[in-house]
């Protein structure tokens, strides 16, 4: 089952998609008037078993205006949840390189606050580069889609923009390097956790001018750190009433030779949950 945000006749609704059939999620009970509220439940997933028969079938979301699945949750990140991410900051950051190898064995995660809702883009939507970076790279996660209660609720995707060079040439600018405007896409849907545990494998491509510039992929299955437990860090110090979401972190890193340019569109699909796509304004 999926939960997806749509454009309807009365504003912002959210939708369910399940066995190929989408039903209007709003229209059931008042606490699935929006993914806030939702998330503030106490079993927001056993919430959406109980309303299945009182669902409302529409056309499919291809025909709906499709929104973020965010509302009034925060966006956080993790880094250097892999091996690859760990080597690749170690070598853009010659001067302070420990640093990464250090973080990637400790017991704390590297946590960071990456968005607002209102600079999140959504599916179809455009994202940005720097101007004053010369080394762009998007970086295709998985995320967790977190209750008021630090629960996993459920899984979407996050292209989780980050600008290396700044990075690189000093930790101390990762906000700098991370948060800007068009910096973070989210998308198309939020996959309902059954409650089993999974790898799936994450996939990148980016097309420039019609020709494949970059492609990789990853299994989850190589990440350092289990999602819960850096669900467990972030709830720590922190509340969040409308719950959160938790990007996980990236293991595909194109190479220094690359970098993103405007046009470039870029496709991050994870198994069952579906595609991202944005491109570079």
């Amino acid at each position: 089952m999926h939960i997806f945000r749509f454009w309807g006749s009365s504003g912002p609704r959210l939708g369910l998609q399940l066995e190929g059939r989408h039903f209007d999620l709003s229209a059931t009970a008042p606490h699935f008037q929006d993914l806030g509220t939702w998330l503030a439940l106490s079993k927001p997933v056993d919430a959406v078993h109980e309303v299945l028969h009182d669902c409302e079938r529409f056309p499919a979301p291809e025909s709906l205006a499709l929104l973020p699945p965010i509302d009034f949750q925060e966006v956080w990140a993790s880094g250097v949840t892999y091996l690859r991410s760990k080597v690749a900051r170690m070598e853009e950051s010659k001067d302070s390189a420990d640093i990464y190898d250090l973080v990637y064995s400790a017991e704390r995660p590297e946590l960071f606050f990456k968005a607002l809702p209102a600079r999140v883009s959504g599916h179809g939507m455009p994202i940005r580069i720097r101007r004053d970076s010369n080394w762009n790279v998007p970086e295709p996660e998985l995320v967790i889609v977190l209750s008021s209660r630090g629960d996993i609720v459920g899984y979407t995707i996050c292209n989780d923009m980050s600008s290396r060079s700044i990075e690189g040439e000093n930790p101390l600018y990762l906000p700098q390097a991370k948060i800007y405007e068009g910096s973070c896409a989210i998308g198309p849907m939020i996959e309902l956790n059954d409650g089993t545990s999974k790898a799936r494998t994450i996939r990148i491509s980016i097309d420039r001018d019609g020709r494949t510039a970059f492609e990789g992929e990853i299994s989850t299955s190589q990440m350092h750190r289990k999602p819960e437990d850096l669900a467990g860090w972030l709830f720590r110090e922190l509340r969040f009433p409308a719950g959160v979401l938790l990007s996980t972190g990236t293991g595909i890193v194109p190479p220094s030779s690359f970098s993103l340019m405007t046009g470039d569109v870029v496709l991050i699909s994870i198994d069952g949950i579906g595609t991202l796509r944005n491109q570079v304004a």
